[in-house]
């Protein structure tokens, strides 16, 4: 972020040299804008009332940065773990005047994001991701009010139940045995596969949309769209995301090239909503529409052009939640089989004796395969999926501890740092599923990673045993239908996978290639790319794979 500060200040300098009477005029616009922002930053000091209490500790600040300066760029969840580590489970960090309250712990945000969910469930408005590029109609980024709920009324249809979600299962099953099929013809390719299997998944669900064998446009777009929503929402990311009045400057000007980008992400993202919905109208006007969230909720009555639009981008929430983030988790169970091969020893004997090897494994042995119930947990725990969780915004001023959290702040959950907390988990950075077993395991990582309070994901499961069934439904909602099917993806696709396959290191001349423990910087973070051995673990399980779903 400093290097980036300076460059763009520098780059300012160009325009101390002769200039056209228009360029010159141009440049006097742009010098009262900076006069104007210290001037609103002189006035709000002058007129600022005392605090009630003081603020939660932090980085020192500067006058008008703020912590601009201390911001990280990159992988912030660990700068933020670095932070409470020295100021503690709440710390505060300022950015011109913009309030941010990092919470490191499950305590402190169950406390603030739950208890107090009535003043703590609003969105920031973030200029990059949700207002230039459009995010803000998505379920993760709409504020909280009656779009809000209309979208939790259309999910709780969808997943209000055990037995609505158990209507999926067949589809969860059949997708995830054609992910066996690619996977034992073209091994190599891991991420192709899983990235069109969780695809493949949601778009039954959301469109009813049955996707193509190479090549799916639908799946394409869903991958670039949520990669660009990952970039332009992340804490560190976008300037313009911390400074919104950097939005009005000309285009022209330097450092403005933000503005393009956000206007070509802006029509990935018109197309990814558009193209599946209009789909499903055409099928509708064809008669030939399978049952889906869209084409069932299209044929309401009192539809109007308002319930359509909440169709459209409830719809599109569901359908491009689901695209990555159970993307990531599945590549992070790979990632772990290969370097922890006891993990998945132990899991194919539980599979073997309780599934055989005449069949594979369906969601009704999972109540019988605890061992697998907690290694899904722990994919969930170990690698997380969006480690600073989505901004919440406090809607009135609040005391915490005697500290004061002012009305406006954002609220950012380190989830990376609780689900490696060693005062929750016993040695944290280890794959270690046994961490939820026994008469005394660990918290279950679902309450973390599926978010808190009134934005909590629908259909997250209540604080129950990593062997009882994960459907139970009666949260609200935090991101989209996708995090939801992200443990029921998890789970089967760990069943199916290890039931088959060995997983091991990639060997090259000779020498096994160790997998780096790392992920990818956004607001959704994936495993580093590796490479691994998958190999059929022996004939009939080969004529399992290559049998008829």
């Amino acid at each position: 972020m400093r290097a980036r500060l300076l460059s763009f200040i520098s780059a300012s300098f160009l325009f101390f040299k002769p200039f056209p009477r228009d360029r010159m005029t141009q440049l006097l616009t742009a010098i009262d804008l900076g006069l104007g922002l210290v001037g609103i930053f002189v006035i709000r000091q002058l007129f600022r009332r005392r605090p009630i209490a003081p603020l939660p500790p932090g980085p020192r600040s500067w006058p008008l940065l703020g912590n601009l300066l201390n911001m990280p760029t990159s992988k912030e969840w660990v700068t933020f773990a670095n932070w409470g580590e020295k100021w503690g489970d709440l710390v505060s960090v300022s950015v011109f005047g913009q309030k941010m309250m990092i919470v490191n712990s499950a305590e402190v945000a169950t406390e603030l994001l739950e208890k107090r969910g009535s003043i703590y469930s609003d969105r920031p408005v973030m200029e990059m991701g949700g207002e230039m590029v459009g995010w803000k109609n998505t379920l993760v980024l709409v504020p909280y009010g009656e779009r809000f709920r209309s979208y939790r009324r259309y999910f709780h249809q969808l997943i209000g139940s055990s037995i609505s979600m158990s209507h999926f299962h067949p589809i969860e099953e059949a997708e995830t045995h054609n992910f066996l099929k690619h996977l034992l013809s073209e091994p190599q390719d891991l991420a192709k596969h899983i990235r069109k299997t969780a695809g493949a998944i949601i778009l039954r669900i959301s469109h009813g949309y049955q996707v193509k064998e190479t090549d799916d446009p639908f799946v394409t777009l869903a991958d670039v769209a949520t990669e660009q929503f990952s970039l332009s929402t992340a804490p560190g990311g976008f300037l313009v995301n911390l400074i919104p009045l950097l939005r009005r400057l000309p285009d022209w000007f330097p450092g403005t090239g933000f503005k393009r980008t956000a206007r070509e992400w802006a029509s990935t993202l018109h197309e990814m909503i558009e193209a599946p919905h209009q789909y499903v109208k055409d099928q509708m006007a064809a008669g030939a529409a399978p049952p889906s969230f869209t084409a069932n909720l299209l044929v309401e009555p009192d539809l109007t052009p308002e319930k359509e639009f909440d169709i459209k981008w409830s719809a599109g929430s569901l359908y491009s939640g689901g695209a990555d983030t159970t993307v990531s988790a599945i590549y992070a169970f790979f990632k772990a089989m290969a370097l922890y091969p006891e993990v998945a020893a132990a899991a194919q004997a539980e599979i073997d004796s309780v599934v055989g090897s005449d069949r594979l494994p369906s969601f009704a042995d999972r109540n019988d395969l605890p061992y697998v119930n907690a290694l899904a947990l722990e994919v969930l725990r170990w690698h997380s999926v969006v480690p600073t969780g989505v901004p919440h915004v406090v809607m009135e001023d609040d005391l915490y501890n005697g500290y004061l959290i002012p009305k406006g702040s954002l609220i950012i959950p380190n989830i990376w740092k609780m689900l490696h907390d060693p005062r929750s988990y016993s040695d944290p950075m280890t794959f270690n599923p046994n961490r939820f077993l026994g008469s005394n395991p660990e918290s279950d990582p679902r309450q973390i990673c599926f978010g808190f309070g009134r934005r909590i994901c629908p259909g997250s499961p209540s604080r129950i045993n990593a062997n009882v069934s994960i459907f139970y439904v009666d949260r609200l909602l935090l991101f989209s239908l996708g995090r939801v099917l992200a443990d029921a993806s998890v789970f089967i696709s760990c069943a199916m996978s290890l039931a088959v396959f060995n997983i091991s290191k990639y060997v090259e001349d000779g020498r096994a290639i160790e997998p780096v423990v790392d992920q990818t910087t956004g607001t959704i973070s994936h495993p580093t790319s590796f490479q691994c051995t998958i190999k059929p673990r022996s004939e009939k399980a080969v004529a399992l794979i290559n049998a008829e779903a």
